[in-house]
């Protein structure tokens, strides 16, 4: 992502209970003398935020921040969502936050599990079928095959995803409603649905061309030991 700052990651929720917050993404804009000025929950208000960085740069001397607000030409996964058709939030495949786990039986925290998937999901539901063990921040697949299945309303899926062993791949296959995606595959796979995983990312599966509807994901893992951790949709 041509990130080349320093930037802090909270996994134990330090931080993020520290300020006692209860919401994602939440942006708080701290001036040079560590006050908290200005915050904003959930997406959207950019503008608004970068003005905002703007003044505490002024105020802090700042002669080279400029005041024109920037124009971004994003692509791929950083392109906007559609949020005229968005009906499916984030969801986490880890037992501690994830919501609507539909494999029958439910969640077996932390150990190994034979998961199956329901012949039906509802909208916002998903399952695992295969041998998974569910961690509290990602579903870890042990053997090949292991299958992930979502119900959503969006145009485009992103899943969270990597190895869990460093240096290796995982070779996998999406459908979407029971076919190969065709125009709706995302950046990182074909039109087939076919593609690998290499490092833990995000990587965006479906971008549909429309029209956008409730519709059925499915990702089939061709090789074991790979981790999921979050659905995202835009």
């Amino acid at each position: 992502m041509r990130i080349d700052y320093p930037v802090a990651i909270d996994s134990d929720y330090a931080v993020w209970g520290a300020f006692d917050n209860h919401y994602w993404p939440a942006i708080y804009f701290a001036d040079a003398g560590g006050l908290i000025r200005h915050h904003h929950f959930g997406e959207g208000g950019y503008q608004q935020s970068e003005m905002v960085i703007q003044q505490l740069l002024a105020e802090a001397g700042s002669a080279g921040a400029g005041h024109e607000l920037v124009s971004v030409d994003a692509r791929g996964a950083e392109a906007p969502a559609d949020w005229a058709t968005l009906r499916s939030p984030e969801n986490y495949t880890g037992y501690e936050r994830t919501e609507n786990f539909a494999s029958p039986g439910g969640a077996v925290l932390g150990k190994r599990h034979a998961y199956t998937a329901p012949a039906q999901l509802r909208l916002n539901h998903w399952a695992l079928s295969g041998d998974w063990t569910m961690e509290k921040q990602a579903a870890t697949l042990n053997t090949t095959n292991g299958h992930i299945a979502y119900r959503f309303h969006a145009r485009v899926l992103h899943l969270v995803m990597g190895p869990a062993v460093p240096g290796t791949s995982v070779r996998f296959r999406v459908l979407i409603d029971g076919q190969p995606p065709g125009a709706a595959h995302g950046v990182d796979v074909d039109d087939q649905g076919n593609g690998t995983v290499t490092e833990q990312r995000l990587h965006q599966l479906i971008r549909q061309p429309g029209p956008i509807t409730d519709r059925t994901f499915e990702i089939t893992f061709l090789d074991p030991e790979v981790q999921a951790y979050a659905f995202t949709f835009g």
